[in-house]
């Protein structure tokens, strides 16, 4: 379109009195002497001729277009990436677990029972500085496994609570038994069942990822060689905070599924919302097959998983149609 000196001169005058001094069509109609019609037709020409552009900018920190593109491929109410200068896993999980607490902050009402699992990324949420959630029953998911620095789930869980004025509920039993005769005995203790019984209300859960393969998974790394081929050769692709999944997220039943003690696929099927936590491309096929299996509708990660996710369903011929559908069953 050829326009006119008088054309551009106006177009620039009607962009500047809308864009930047935030007045309204009527108004600039009214100072023109105009009709309000003609002005949404001058902004319109303004930004398809390029005297007007919009660029948006994502916040220092995050990946906005990736966390928007897993938003509408996977239908997630959450998914958050991070951007991050430093792809070591200690400063990866430390950046997480503060995003994390954010994403909780303003998840959690007073009127939910939030669970934790056990997962190394989730340490982090419990930082110095977090933002206290809503006063809510704080429930551990899992059986413990220490970190390095001597903290478990069951620190995560109290200290949680304490800065939220909540009641945390935890247990005292490993994340995996050493046989199926053991666990069937810590399931039985009293703080075990009480926990297990308070799993089945929570209404927000967070989870970490795992993928079934060396250093990928703290479980595959702790179990003995004959447990990890037997799990692997009975379709494990990954876990989800202890949770055994297939290739389609499918719970998978395995002699090792009877040791650990912690939540079930078929529980976090069952909770509105769980939010995963995960860094690492080489988990991405793990990552998708808990989204396939509707094990987890909510995603915290950095722009290297997120990147290798969306790969990945591509690789797999999903659209999003496709990979939407799985989270409802």
């Amino acid at each position: 379109m050829t326009l006119t000196p008088t054309e551009h001169v106006l177009l620039a005058r009607v962009a500047r009195h809308y864009y930047l001094e935030d007045r309204s069509k009527s108004d600039i109609a009214d100072e023109l002497g105009i009709s309000r019609f003609r002005v949404a037709r001058l902004l319109d020409t303004a930004r398809r001729e390029g005297v007007v552009s919009i660029r948006i900018e994502s916040p220092t920190g995050y990946d906005t277009e990736l966390s928007m593109r897993l938003q509408q491929m996977f239908g997630l109410a959450h998914a958050v990436v991070v951007t991050a200068e430093d792809d070591e896993p200690d400063t990866l999980r430390a950046l997480l677990g503060r995003v994390t607490a954010e994403v909780l902050h303003g998840v959690v009402t007073r009127d939910d029972v939030l669970g934790l699992a056990w997962a190394r990324s989730l340490r982090g949420i419990a930082h110095e500085g977090a933002k206290p959630l809503a006063p809510c029953p704080v429930v551990q998911l899992t059986g413990a496994l220490s970190g390095p620095d001597g903290s478990d789930v069951l620190d995560l869980v109290r200290r949680v609570a304490k800065a939220s004025n909540g009641v945390p509920h935890v247990f005292y039993a490993p994340l995996v038994a050493p046989d199926a005769a053991s666990a069937r005995s810590l399931r039985r203790q009293p703080e075990v069942m009480r926990a297990a019984a308070l799993a089945e209300q929570v209404t927000v859960a967070v989870v970490g990822v795992g993928a079934w393969e060396p250093e990928l998974s703290t479980i595959y790394d702790m179990v003995d060689p004959v447990a990890r081929r037997r799990t692997g050769e009975l379709g494990a692709i990954g876990e989800i905070s202890g949770a055994l999944i297939d290739r389609d997220g499918n719970a998978l039943e395995a002699p090792l599924t009877r040791r650990i003690i912690g939540v079930t696929g078929d529980q976090l099927r069952h909770v509105d919302t769980v939010i995963s936590v995960a860094y690492g491309p080489a988990k991405a096929p793990a990552l998708l097959a808990a989204l396939r299996g509707g094990l987890v509708n909510g995603v915290v990660t950095h722009a290297g998983l997120a990147r290798a996710l969306l790969d990945v369903a591509a690789e797999a011929g999903l659209d999003e149609a496709g990979v939407r559908s799985g989270r409802v069953r």
